[in-house]
């Protein structure tokens, strides 16, 4: 009995653990000048699953060049406006009916000032019942220094809009931002219910954005402990890695987050069955 005990013990610790299933993306904010076809060919290279972009411009192009290569559009990201007459940006809602299908989220800002959340929770719900019609999720977005700065913020519209397509972004560099480094763990707990997006990048824990969005192998913040908590609650969703203002090439600092990504998305598995 003690020897079969043993045996089970020690296949246990042999066996790998398994990676997490998570798709992992880049922003378009890191690829460069380059034409959606060799984007698509230079994240295929390194091994991303896809990526995402900014507005709802040339769409068409850029999905057949993501299909070409087996690769995904994960979001596409678009502001809105609290305080605006026209509060939609220029061919939001226009981009609706060809996102029917695809499996591409709005990643939707907040912008502006108001007294409380009226405005914001009407234009997300009108968004939502047009999106809805075409199969489309809304994902807010949490910005530093928008309506929505955090995923807190983005929670609690998501919980009076109450509709079954829109949901929260965790975005680590906004948080930081906001003084949430010691929180991390909390906020994902709270936001678990809603959670269709989360956006990584290396980070120390305070200094702005030179040092607050790096690539994934820099910084000081505990990016293992946030992935962690991830794990903890179960989320399967998409990974996006922020690159805004990343210096360096392309070709190296994506090839090096990438590879920080595989040493460490392990640590966010299931346990292995004996």
């Amino acid at each position: 009995m003690k020897l079969r005990t043993i045996a089970i013990l020690a296949t246990s610790l042999l066996t790998p653990t398994p990676l997490m299933g998570n798709p992992f993306f880049a922003f378009d904010n890191g690829i460069g000048n380059k034409t959606p076809s060799e984007q698509a060919a230079l994240l295929k290279q390194l091994g991303y699953d896809g990526i995402g972009y900014t507005g709802t411009g040339h769409f068409a192009e850029r999905k057949k060049a993501f299909d070409e290569q087996g690769l995904k559009i994960f979001n596409l990201y678009v502001h809105s406006f609290v305080d605006r007459p026209n509060a939609y940006e220029a061919g939001l809602k226009e981009a609706l009916p060809q996102l029917k299908g695809t499996g591409v989220d709005l990643w939707l800002t907040l912008q502006g000032k108001a007294p409380d959340d009226t405005a914001a929770v009407r234009i997300v719900r009108e968004i939502a019942d047009e999106a809805a019609a075409h199969g489309v999720r809304i994902a807010l977005y949490p910005h530093d220094n928008y309506f929505v700065e955090t995923a807190e913020d983005a929670l609690r519209i998501v919980k009076q809009v109450d509709r079954p397509n829109v949901g929260v972004t965790i975005n680590l560099y906004h948080e930081l931002a906001a003084g949430n480094a010691d929180r991390m763990d909390e906020i994902v707990k709270a936001c678990a219910p809603h959670l269709f997006h989360v956006s990584i990048n290396g980070a120390d824990r305070e200094g702005g954005i030179p040092k607050m969005i790096r690539p994934l192998d820099e910084g000081n913040f505990d990016l293992s402990a946030f992935l962690k908590s991830l794990g903890s609650i179960g989320y399967k969703g998409p990974v996006g890695l922020q690159c805004f203002q990343v210096r360096g090439t392309p070709e190296d600092h994506l090839k090096r987050s990438f590879a920080k990504w595989q040493e460490i998305r392990g640590l966010i598995a299931g346990p292995v069955k004996p």
